[in-house]
């Protein structure tokens, strides 16, 4: 049956479905950037703390600033926006309709309703997922990018802006006219230092168009740093068949392994829901946790996928179900990247490789290498180069790392070794093939793409990246990882 409130009584008793009242519901939240994560994730543990019988002030408005979000919000929308989460476990699945969100803003050119939403005194949080490259921020020297066109629009027509930071401004400008306090600006995208990244993006953007605004909003306004992990696959045919068998019509359910976490620091002006109370970490020391996160998980799904695109290995799964490819990943990670990551309170570099070593080796977790290898021109900066530079500067071998570049620039050719077509795959494919293609003959060229900044010219990291890239082009990828495993 199609699922809404009306259906939520009648659906199979194997579905845990709302115990509250979803009509009673009011927002405290708009949240930019309405994905299967969000929905997984955060909206998830929102929806568990209702459960409980809490937090019904603070349910989620859903929004978005790009055209493509509209199709999201139209499924959205016709299902009274809830969404079927379906748990997939070795030891057994489930499923679970969550509630938490309430309503989903339009999609419209300078984001009038958006902007109007924010500015309500009942929205005391701001929180978004809007991927790793959408802060405008310059991966090599950090700072805001304040050239780009979609900023400068913004900077020039404040109260018509195109970015979700901009209608930020925009809302934040409009509740201190009405004598409204600042909200807290939340942060859900894998960058370590989120929040300080994305008080930057805020604050100096408002300061292109009003100085005054900025430092009210630095100084009033908070920021806190966020980390989060859930492996969330993209919706498949098949998930939305699976939805069907237990007898819900979801044209957007979401699939998602069993463990989650975050972890958030506790700075939010205006109040926050009890998210501790259903597994939310609140700590003061969140760039800890995230370092262990985004160099050994996030990192670590780089080291799968740009190789097991090359082999036509369709999952994270099948990949570590590869020895060549799980051999070269459990490698580089005890090698080169964990000797670099700080324990936690509740587990060490080597237990977090094990525990994510189970996680992705789930098989029946379908997650594509295509969705984890998209977008590498955020995520190698991001993920990867961190641990580079450490062992670079360590004097330490960095040849494992220096192979997942020089994987990266061989998938980024555009050519599987089977001879089939790798479809573009990156915001900046046509300047990746490019230097790909120019990079078998010539593998500076590759090095010299902006995102590598200073370490292309690291006489080590470059002459052990072209030993490799030469490797993948003359011997093949299974070859070269296993030349590598024998080292």
């Amino acid at each position: 049956m199609k699922l809404c409130n009306a259906n939520l009584d009648m659906l199979s008793a194997d579905v845990v479905r709302p115990q509250y009242d979803r009509s009673k519901l009011t927002p405290g939240i708009v949240h930019i950037g309405l994905g299967n994560f969000h929905r997984a994730h955060q909206a998830w543990y929102l929806h568990s703390l209702m459960q409980q019988g809490e937090a019904h002030d603070w349910a989620i408005i859903g929004a978005g600033v790009r055209v493509y979000d509209a199709a999201m919000r139209e499924k959205l929308l016709a299902q009274d926006c809830l969404t079927t989460l379906i748990k997939l476990d070795p030891l057994g699945s489930s499923a679970e309709v969550s509630g938490s969100m309430i309503d989903y803003l339009p999609i419209e050119e300078g984001n009038a309703s958006l902007i109007e939403a924010m500015s309500n005194p009942a929205i005391r949080i701001v929180s978004m997922t809007v991927t790793e490259g959408g802060y405008y921020i310059d991966p090599d020297s950090g700072d805001f990018d304040q050239s780009h066109e979609d900023i400068r629009h913004d900077a020039a027509n404040p109260d018509r802006p195109r970015t979700a930071f901009g209608a930020m401004v925009a809302a934040l400008k409009a509740r201190r006219a009405n004598g409204v306090g600042p909200f807290t600006a939340l942060s859900c995208d894998n960058l370590q230092g989120n929040g300080a990244i994305l008080r930057q993006c805020v604050v100096e953007l408002a300061r292109l168009s009003d100085p005054d605004l900025a430092d009210w909003i630095n100084r009033e306004a908070t920021f806190p740093n966020s980390m989060v992990d859930c492996i969330v696959p993209a919706t498949s045919a098949e998930l939305i068949a699976r939805t069907h068998a237990l007898g819900i019509e979801d044209a957007a359910p979401v699939s998602h392994e069993s463990f989650r976490q975050w972890v958030i620091e506790d700075a939010f002006v205006a109040g926050r829901p009890a998210w501790e109370k259903v597994g939310a970490t609140i700590t003061d020391d969140v760039h800890t946790y995230e370092a262990m996160k985004l160099r050994m998980l996030n990192g670590g799904h780089q080291l799968l996928a740009n190789a097991g695109e090359l082999l036509s290995v369709a999952t994270i799964a099948d990949c570590m179900a590869d020895d060549d490819i799980s051999g070269f990943f459990r490698k580089v990670e005890e090698k080169e990247i964990a000797p670099f990551v700080q324990a936690v309170p509740e587990i060490t570099p080597t237990g977090y490789l094990e525990l994510i070593d189970g996680r992705f080796s789930n098989p029946q977790i379908r997650d594509s290498t295509r969705r984890v290898a998209f977008d590498g021109s955020s995520r190698h900066p991001g993920f990867l180069f961190p641990s580079l530079r450490d062992g670079l500067a360590a004097g330490r071998t960095v040849d494992g790392l220096a192979l997942a570049e020089a994987l990266w620039a061989r998938m980024c050719a555009g050519e599987r070794e089977d001879g089939t077509a790798i479809e573009p795959n990156d915001p900046n494919w046509t300047e990746l093939q490019a230097a790909a293609l120019s990079a078998r003959s010539d593998p500076s060229a590759w090095l010299q793409l902006s995102c590598y900044g200073t370490l292309g010219q690291n006489v080590v990291f470059a002459d052990s990246f072209s030993a490799w890239l030469n490797s993948l082009w003359t011997d093949g990828c299974r070859n070269t990882l296993r030349r590598f495993l024998e080292q």
